[in-house]
């Protein structure tokens, strides 16, 4: 069984100086997906001690093609490639090598090239290194339906499912990572909510809500079409709005108003004291009710 003990320990201390050229940074054109993979298995390398050098000769990569796989520059990698570096480094491979998959599809690879890839280790992995932290495990089970009722507001119901699965996936990525954090459950947020937000469309910077506006309460307890229409509309109407918050205050409102959770869970979710929660919900209320005009039967006659 894998443990957190067998994922690498961060060391809070800086990385010991290596000789050489420093690392580049990731390059801006690489995908969601492929950064939730590489950014933590930068991380490990660069608290690693190892140089560009001494990892090439163990992997068996030129050290030119390894900084490149590792700002994420050139052709997409190949899993055996990726799976030799998981190694080294002792990073957890069964979450890596579904990370991996699902990043190659962004990539634009084939199933076939994908399969190709990997036929010879799959096997494996399938077998053995497939257990999670038991901690990672308790946590998993502890919040997967609210962030699953968090990701459908923004999502179809595949992508949703894809999103908080690849959320956990990254969790157990960087379990060492969320468990040294201030707080695991603030740490854990974090993931998900860019995990979502990178499959969510985006109209001038902001996340569209559409799809929720079909499921809200209100809705669904209307029964005359014209009165759904009007509903929808309004619903409509609020989802712009809420999509102008800040983020802390739009996922406030979001776990509030369309997850339908109390503010103690909203408090427990994000990892952050109710007083924040309220907070956030006062100052969200105050901006919508100044951008959003009253209902025609509230409003004052002419």
């Amino acid at each position: 069984m894998t443990t957190s003990s067998e994922q690498p320990a961060r060391d809070s201390s800086p990385a010991p100086a290596r000789p050489g050229r420093k690392l580049g940074p990731i390059t801006e054109c690489v995908g969601s997906a492929h950064r939730a993979w590489l950014t933590p298995m930068r991380d490990v390398y660069l608290t690693s001690g190892l140089t560009l050098s001494e990892l090439s000769c163990r992997v068996r990569l030129s050290k030119s093609k390894l900084s490149e796989l590792l700002r994420g520059c050139g052709l997409y990698p190949r899993w055996e490639i990726v799976l030799s570096l998981s190694a080294e480094l002792k990073l957890p491979q069964w979450p890596l090598y579904r990370l991996w998959r699902y990043a190659a599809f962004e990539a634009q690879k084939t199933r076939d090239w994908i399969d190709r890839c990997s036929e010879r280790s799959v096997a494996a992995l399938t077998t053995s290194h497939t257990t999670a932290p038991l901690d990672h495990c308790a946590f998993h089970e502890l919040v997967e339906s609210e962030y699953t009722l968090y990701a459908q507001v923004f999502l179809d119901d595949e992508q949703r499912d894809s999103a908080v699965s690849d959320t956990f996936d990254i969790l157990w990525l960087r379990w060492n990572d969320a468990l040294a954090s201030p707080d695991t459950r603030r740490f854990a947020w974090e993931v998900l909510r860019a995990t979502v937000m990178a499959r969510t469309p985006h109209l001038d910077g902001r996340p569209e809500f559409g799809a929720a506006a079909f499921n809200t309460v209100a809705l669904r307890q209307l029964a005359d079409a014209a009165a759904r229409m009007n509903q929808m509309t309004e619903s409509l109407q609020l989802f712009k709005a809420i999509s102008r918050l800040p983020e802390h205050q739009l996922d406030v409102m979001v776990l509030l108003s369309l997850c339908g959770l109390p503010p103690d869970s909203v408090s427990a979710l994000l990892g952050v004291p109710l007083a924040t929660v309220q907070s956030d919900e006062r100052h969200a209320l105050h901006f919508l009710e100044s951008v959003i005009p009253p209902p025609e039967t509230e409003r004052p006659l002419a």
